[in-house]
């Protein structure tokens, strides 16, 4: 597998010291400030410096992207060294070079669900590569999104079909497919008690923030990169259990507090 992850590699080892992820600590208002950030982060100018936070800290860093045109946020994941850059991303998940693409990210190109998001994903991990990208998933938890929020993951799951306890906690097992929805949600174990995924990467964000192929574009590609920076979220199952059980406004803004933090913008 290719690397060229110079100038990240590097700053990752000064950016994790001290730089564990936070799980549902509660701050003072859970909606507080979160009206707008789906939407981006108003006339935010990414600096070297946020973009490098942006591609460590992974697909929760979607919203501070969504202000920046697509050739610009480019620009700098390029000389950050990012192993996946937009440009690779349409590429290989749109077939369009990125010069061919306005700078809102609009190609007429916006996947419907988790089970068309993947396959898109899992084109830019093969384009780059990845020799399991069938492995890799997108997947998503969708029981706030009539709220505004959805709870997404990055896994890798090491089996095609899967035996689950069926996730509404019913007792039912299921057995899924990949053509089956509930294939898209996260699973720690099969029905034996084995484990099963692996979560990556993990994000609560307002569904404003993918509505828009440029939005999707930016989650494919921070995904990507957490896929190839070897990440690891442990701390995914106790956010899960959070968000299910009503908590996903103080999962987004403990995520957002903690992220304008490392984005330099808590000042």
């Amino acid at each position: 597998m290719k690397r060229k992850l110079l100038t990240l590699a590097v700053a990752s080892a000064l950016w994790i010291t001290g730089c564990a992820a936070p799980g549902t600590q509660r701050g003072p208002d859970p909606a507080h400030g979160l009206e707008t950030f789906g939407e981006g982060v108003a006339h935010l100018m990414l600096s070297p410096f946020m973009i490098v936070a942006g591609l460590m800290e992974g697909i929760a860093a979607l919203p501070y992207f969504l202000g920046e045109g697509v050739h610009e946020i480019n620009r700098g994941m390029r000389e950050a060294n990012a192993n996946v850059s937009l440009d690779e991303t349409y590429r290989y998940a749109y077939e369009k070079p990125l010069a061919q693409v306005p700078d809102d990210g609009d190609t007429g190109k916006v996947f419907r669900d988790m089970d068309e998001a993947t396959a898109h994903f899992q084109k830019v991990l093969r384009g780059y590569g990845v020799e399991e990208y069938r492995r890799y998933h997108l997947t998503a938890i969708r029981n706030a999104d009539r709220e505004g929020y959805t709870l997404y993951a990055v896994i890798y799951r090491p089996a095609e079909t899967i035996r689950v306890p069926e996730k509404s906690g019913s007792g039912r097992v299921v057995t899924l497919a990949p053509s089956d929805r509930a294939n898209y949600q996260p699973h720690p174990q099969d029905v034996d008690g084995k484990p099963l995924d692996l979560v990556i990467d993990w994000a609560g964000v307002p569904r404003t923030s993918i509505r828009t192929q440029k939005g999707q574009a930016i989650l494919m590609t921070l995904a990507a990169n957490s896929v190839l920076l070897n990440r690891r979220s442990d701390e995914y199952w106790s956010t899960e259990a959070a968000w299910i059980d009503g908590g996903f406004k103080g999962v987004v803004a403990a995520r957002k507090s903690y992220l304008d933090r490392r984005m330099g913008l808590d000042s």
